[in-house]
């Protein structure tokens, strides 16, 4: 009898789960970064005394937006560490509601590793993991033009919204020292050790032709090429185009560019792709220079018409990575805040009265 039942429950719960199987589940709603970023950012603006907002809220087209940096250096704004708790949660939201679960860990393991590095130096109090800053441009919203900054040692964030399009998140710049843990409770871990092994699956999938060509320099620069310019500077593409690349190695090369946008939301990061895609994939250059051995100094750079990435890891005995994502287009959200005004001024022609349109402002 048991059996039976047995049997008879399992039917009962098979044309349960068949049924359930033919129900369409309902869409998500769509995703909306922006929309997001606007309320975790009012929320963290209130939890702001006056004090605070003095020295971390500033205009829209302030020069200090633009005075971006990832070493150590003194820096303005609203200082992690000295945040209270409902502050700092704020702040935590803040950062979860543009980046990835990926690009959250990022963001908050570098601020771990300076801790290590600390130990590992024996200097604590040069490097503090809660000496990280926060600062607001303009007043955030859904539809207005505004942005954010999250900065400090190895690490520098800028995001840029404007009405309901996808915020621009660059230049985005993320650094590891050291970049594999030598010893204590972390030893072996590498923060940024995907932005190596894919570039390094890459490399090895070249022909001996296509390396004489890829490897631009026989030694890798000590830093990143750009460094804290306020636009992208590079006169030419250099490396092996995409266009004479294979599917198997062009795959790869995606492959790398995924794990830098995939640091943002997912439809920042699908928007970011369909710009790429739009550019043409065959305008993506790869290049090298340095060594092609591990452990040894090495850099390497993915350009194209949207989308610049640099890696270098030479310091410290090829222990310490710096590593950012621009766009040479819309860095800051040139473009992105470009197209907001022009739309913007559309509209407002649109409602002036008859016979105002045109005149002098």
């Amino acid at each position: 009898m048991r059996g039976i039942l047995t049997i008879l429950g399992a039917a009962f719960l098979t044309a349960i789960l068949v049924a359930a199987s033919m129900v369409r589940a309902p869409e998500p709603p769509p995703a909306d970064t922006g929309g997001r970023m606007a309320t975790a950012a009012e929320a963290y603006v209130g939890t702001l005394g006056s004090a605070e907002r003095d020295r971390g809220t500033w205009e829209l087209d302030a020069e200090q937006r633009f005075d971006w940096h990832f070493v150590p250096r003194e820096r303005y704004g609203v200082r992690l560490k000295d945040m209270n708790p409902e502050q700092r949660t704020a702040a935590h939201g803040l950062l979860q509601s543009v980046l990835s679960s990926q690009g959250y860990l990022k963001a908050t393991g570098v601020m771990q590793l300076e801790g290590i590095l600390g130990q590992i130096e024996g200097r604590p109090d040069r490097r503090d993991p809660e000496d990280y800053y926060f600062n607001i441009f303009g007043a955030p919203s859904e539809d207005g033009a505004w942005a954010w900054r999250f900065e400090g040692h190895h690490i520098s964030m800028n995001f840029t919204s404007a009405g309901g399009a996808t915020p621009s998140v660059t230049p985005a710049f993320l650094g590891s020292n050291p970049h594999v843990v030598g010893e204590g409770p972390n030893a072996g871990r590498r923060l940024l050790g995907a932005e190596e092994d894919l570039a390094r699956e890459l490399l090895a999938l070249l022909t001996d032709a296509q390396l004489r060509t890829v490897i631009i320099e026989a030694e890798a620069p000590r830093d990143i090429v750009t460094g804290n310019a306020r636009t992208v500077e590079l006169d030419r593409f250099e490396g092996l185009p995409a266009s004479e690349m294979n599917d198997a190695q062009s795959h790869a090369l995606m492959h790398v560019i995924e794990e830098y946008l995939n640091n943002a939301n997912a439809d920042v990061a699908d928007a970011e792709m369909r710009r790429i895609h739009d550019a043409g994939l065959e305008n993506l250059h790869f290049a090298w220079a340095g060594s092609t051995e591990r452990g040894e100094g090495h850099y390497y750079r993915i350009h194209g018409p949207t989308v610049l990435i640099e890696y270098d890891n030479v310091q410290g005995g090829a222990n310490h990575v710096h590593s950012v994502w621009r766009d040479p287009q819309n860095d800051f959200g040139d473009d992105l805040l470009r197209r907001h005004y022009e739309e913007a001024e559309h509209h407002q022609n649109d409602r002036l009265p008859a016979g105002s349109r045109g005149g002098a402002r």
